[in-house]
């Protein structure tokens, strides 16, 4: 009697740790798939980054009227995943996406009802609707909400890649302790648990790990802080600074080169106090000189050791604008990664963006494609008529 107690106490022990177990991982899921905030106006301001409500275009399209140009069932699909439609061939989302440089848009891990939200909080201008109860912020709350719109996107990343770690945590314990009692201890008699337990988290740890390996040697969104509060959106949006003026060997370089601080004492001989930090930030660039030290910048767009990219080639020859792979700097006051870097997001430019075949003289030894062209059997050359797809072209 005694000790069926004991076994029963045992079986009723490790059924609870099991279910404490799936109910931590059901809790970290539904935090790391729907970590939002449900009020509409809060899960906009990760779109603000991007984009702006009847104030221009930012890195994507303004937003103002887009529920007059697009229906509902549309917009809900592109904003949870707009490369999903893009990839289906979607006319108007490949479109807006040839439009807008073809920076992607990452997908949004939100429910139809919360992306309802965000269509009706952008079709009211941007502000809140007398049905939703609460009051809409001031001019400085909203300005403000703009400068940090890229750092509450990184923090929301971190938070995702947090969650992961704990998902991955969660199922190998209790992959472990379902093949152990399985295998061994036996306390728990319902067998069909422990399947259940073992497959599940077999596929679970599958789909992290296979996330995480292909997300290896890319920091989408990486936006570090720097040792001098350097801001784009005044010196190349209002100052309307040339990128080629500061990193100067972009042209003629396989890197675009981060500046030494004599190009900016170039201007800072004389502009000696900022409107926005006074002294603090420019006397940093005089302790520099001073010390005859550079500024420890830190480089926020990096690539994996065998992926090699000639920044001369693209900018030089393919003539392609800085915009294209870095976002529109000239309206970010922190520089962030926007573009994920993958191999496919590279391919995928070079099998539509055209050469300049016509005006280089480098590819008059293309004879057949130049044939071609002139016969009218091809509109135009692409990268990848020319070897753009080929390995080697990148890694060796």
């Amino acid at each position: 009697m005694i000790i069926n107690n004991i076994i029963r106490n045992k079986q009723l022990i490790f059924s609870r740790f099991i279910t404490f177990g799936i109910l931590t991982l059901f809790l970290l899921i539904s935090v790391y798939s729907f970590s939002q905030n449900t009020n509409d106006e809060n899960n906009f301001q990760q779109c603000r980054a991007c984009h702006t409500i009847g104030s221009g275009k930012l890195v994507g399209p303004d937003l103002k009227g887009v529920t007059d140009r697009r229906d509902e069932a549309w917009l809900i699909s592109f904003i949870q995943n707009s490369q999903k439609l893009i990839q289906s061939g979607n006319e108007q989302a490949v479109k807006i996406f040839n439009e807008n440089n073809r920076i992607p848009m990452p997908p949004h891990n939100l429910t139809d009802d919360q992306v309802r939200g965000i269509i009706k909080y952008i079709a009211n201008g941007g502000k809140l609707g007398a049905d939703q109860a609460k009051v809409a912020p001031n001019e400085d709350t909203e300005v403000k909400i703009a400068e940090d719109t890229a750092h509450l996107i990184v923090e929301t990343k971190r938070d995702e890649q947090e969650n992961m770690r704990w998902v991955l945590f969660v199922m190998v314990i209790l992959l472990l302790v379902s093949i152990v009692d399985l295998a061994k201890t036996k306390i728990l008699k319902a067998k069909w648990i422990h399947y259940i337990v073992i497959i599940t988290s077999l596929f679970i740890i599958s789909e992290i790990i296979f996330v995480e390996a292909t997300s290896l040697g890319r920091q989408q969104y990486y936006q570090p802080d720097q040792p001098v509060w350097f801001s784009h959106k005044v010196h190349a949006g209002q100052n309307q600074i040339d990128c080629k003026y500061c990193h100067f060997t972009v042209e003629k370089s396989m890197h675009a080169g981060i500046p030494p601080v004599s190009v900016c004492m170039n201007c800072h001989s004389q502009v000696k106090k900022g409107t926005r930090t006074g002294t603090k930030e420019i006397s940093k660039i005089y302790d520099a000189i001073k010390n005859n030290e550079p500024i420890a910048w830190v480089k926020v767009y990096n690539l994996p050791d065998h992926v090699y990219f000639n920044h001369a080639q693209h900018v030089n020859v393919g003539q392609i604008d800085c915009i294209r792979c870095h976002g529109d700097v000239a309206k970010m006051d922190q520089i962030i990664e926007v573009p994920e870097l993958s191999m496919g997001w590279c391919i995928s430019c070079h099998r539509t963006e055209k050469v300049h075949f016509e005006s280089n003289k480098f590819y008059d030894q293309y004879t057949e494609l130049h044939k071609k062209l002139k016969d009218g059997e091809m509109p135009g050359v692409t990268v990848q008529n020319i070897g753009g797809d080929e390995c080697a072209k990148c890694h060796y």
